[in-house]
């Protein structure tokens, strides 16, 4: 997909399934559980943990874009180099998303083709992405920061495209989403580990109709 496709379908769909920490042989079954709740955005982490974290999620990315095709956009998360961005855009990542602000991330992003999602703190980290070339600017985490000052970070700041990552709820997302952001990313409220270990997929497509109105 071209990236005024990519961004419709952000702005569009506005969630983000974060999907960390879930082993490969799940990866269809719980992609096909989410697009049933309504969520087709995906985002799949490099784990710094595991010894081959780099193989383990490119081959996420691989078997679902094979799996899946345009019915989903997959990105890659938690990225931390310019060899991660380079390894998931050649696997078939969309977008790039970050925890932190690194320059050189972002413009390896740019050059590649992909949506830039760094995330930042601070209005300076904030304006440094923008500038830098990011398409949004995730505020992490956002249920620590609160909507007070995300609300006040947009102020001056709202020609910025912003994105909220951490702490978000079923009971909280649309509180967000009133603020003016263009999407919000969901990890552990939605990727419930210990129902996809049980097959229970059916569990993660009403909780993802929770966060899109589908109830």
């Amino acid at each position: 997909m071209c990236n005024s496709k990519i961004k419709k379908a952000i702005e569009d769909k506005r969630v983000i399934a974060i999907i960390r920490g879930v082993e490969e042989k799940y990866t269809s079954n719980v992609v096909a559980a989410l697009a049933a709740g309504g969520i087709s955005l995906l985002e799949f982490t490099f784990d710094h943990c595991k010894p081959d974290y780099i193989n383990d999620t490119i081959n996420k990315i691989k078997r679902c874009k094979e799996q899946f095709g345009d019915m989903v956009v997959v990105g890659a998360g938690t990225v931390l180099t310019t060899e991660e961005v380079e390894k998931a855009v050649e696997a078939g990542a969309e977008f790039i998303i970050s925890p932190n602000v690194n320059i050189d991330i972002i413009k390896r992003t740019k050059e590649l083709g992909k949506i830039s999602i760094p995330g930042a703190l601070t209005p300076t980290e904030v304006v440094t992405a923008y500038e830098a070339g990011a398409d949004y600017v995730k505020l992490f985490p956002a249920g620590n920061l609160g909507l007070s000052y995300i609300k006040a970070l947009m102020g001056p700041l709202e020609h910025i495209p912003f994105m909220v990552v951490g702490g978000i709820t079923p009971e909280n997302y649309k509180d967000y989403l009133k603020l003016g952001i263009a999407g919000i990313g969901v990890g552990g409220q939605l990727i419930n580990k210990k129902a996809i270990q049980q097959g229970q997929f059916d569990t993660l497509t009403e909780i993802a109709k929770t966060f899109t109105n589908q109830n």
